[in-house]
């Protein structure tokens, strides 16, 4: 796997996510930090005005912005998102109202929904080797996996020794560095689009979603990855806190055992497509979820003390398993489905409808949670679980299967 990183170009841009990831889970603790200050005990409102604000921006801005700078190069594009990125992390210290954390939330969370769209793709033309590029999105899957597990823990050694405000020095250096090794990265040439108006390129990307039906599929499992990712991250902390009376810690255990199962898919999978087709796995990705929230819920039900710690501790594995069987191989669709031309418009068109599931089940994890308990929540997301999954089951049945093997040699 960590030979793709040969490639000069690709262990570069590979450097400058890891380095923004990292900058990002130092801004996620400051923010909250400095939520507190300002607001007190509303922090809680203000951090949720902020998350939905992200996720506002990300299904909003991103196919704009795609369809806006469609005809640039590249490199620009991502340099220019990191430095806003580094500015407004540069401005944050000194707010002291809600709605200026609000407003600097947005051009954040804007710049965000520019840079990681247009960087996942120029990757498939980094890596035009499909073996070569599956590595990379594993290599991918484990850096988001490893920065929920290690930024809070850097967070936390530095809180020990500096004020909360200077992480966002970390943060503002994080985006710098990124910026850095995008210029010091040589770009494939890669011709712009034909002219076009501007409507035309902001739904081309939701157009070819619609005209391909292993896109089409993906968008069910988008909604199935928001079903288990909502349960897991709004709720996690309620579950083990609220009702099972367990300890700070083991709410940190319970999310890095849905992070561990993540990674560990991430690892195995370049192998597993090897001899099974990508929408095989993803299909069994999907299907996996709703089952597993259902099984949670009679773990909920009818287990108590250690059986069913270690219960729910396997299923949250399990579930960090299925949901990385979806996403890791997701933008291998992506990259089949779309020209050179058109793939920064369809890797944001899914960061956008991918988004958009989660504003649907993250409100509905949170809320409904407090009001009809978390068994009976999950039971809600287990519904939509199955209608997302029954998609995208319906709709690949009758696409024959390929295997990234199967597919080398017929390029070849």
């Amino acid at each position: 796997m960590f030979a793709v990183l040969r490639n000069p170009t690709y262990a570069k841009l590979f450097s400058a996510q890891i380095i923004a990831l990292l900058g990002t889970g130092l801004l996620t603790v400051a923010l909250g930090l400095l939520a507190f200050d300002i607001a007190g005990g509303d922090a809680g409102v203000v951090m949720g005005v902020a998350m939905t604000i992200k996720m506002v921006a990300y299904v909003a801005v991103a196919p704009s912005i795609a369809a806006l700078v469609a005809r640039l190069s590249r490199k620009p594009v991502l340099i220019i998102a990191d430095l806003v990125r580094a500015g407004v992390a540069v401005s944050l210290p000194f707010v002291s109202e809600a709605w200026q954390i609000y407003l600097l939330i947005f051009l954040l969370q804007s710049a965000s929904a520019t840079f990681t769209p247009a960087f996942q793709a120029v990757i498939p033309s980094v890596l035009p080797d499909e073996d070569e590029y599956t590595h990379a999105l594993s290599l991918s899957r484990l850096a988001y996996d490893l920065e929920s597990l290690v930024s809070p823990m850097l967070a936390a050694a530095l809180l020990t020794v500096i004020s909360y405000h200077n992480l966002f020095i970390g943060t503002v250096i994080g985006f710098l560095a990124s910026a850095v090794l995008v210029v010091a990265s040589r770009f494939p040439r890669i011709d712009a689009p034909p002219p076009s108006g501007f409507f035309d390129r902001l739904t081309r990307g939701v157009r070819a979603f619609w005209a391909s039906g292993e896109l089409r599929g993906l968008i069910g499992l988008n909604l199935v990855v928001a079903t288990s990712t909502a349960m897991v991250i709004v709720n996690t902390v309620v579950l083990v806190q609220g009702d099972l009376g367990r300890s700070q810690p083991d709410v940190a255990l319970l999310l890095g055992a849905y992070g561990g199962g993540s990674m560990i898919v991430a690892l195995c999978i370049p192998k597993l497509l090897e001899h099974l087709s990508d929408l095989r796995v993803m299909l069994a990705g999907g299907i996996a979820p709703p089952i597993l929230l259902l099984t949670a819920v009679g773990v909920m039900a009818w287990m108590d003390g250690t059986p069913q710690w270690i219960a729910l501790f396997v299923l949250w594995v399990l579930l960090g398993a299925a949901t990385s069987t979806i996403l890791t191989p997701s933008a291998r669709l992506l990259r089949r489905n779309s020209s050179e031309q058109a793939r920064p418009v369809v890797f944001a068109a899914q960061f956008s409808l991918s988004h958009a599931c989660f504003l649907i089940t993250y409100p509905l994890a949170g809320a409904l949670g407090a009001a009809i308990g978390l068994p009976a929540v999950a039971l809600v997301l287990v519904g939509i679980g199955v209608i997302g999954a029954a998609t995208a089951l319906m709709t690949w049945r009758t696409i024959p299967a390929r295997t990234s093997k199967t597919h080398s040699q017929t390029s070849a």
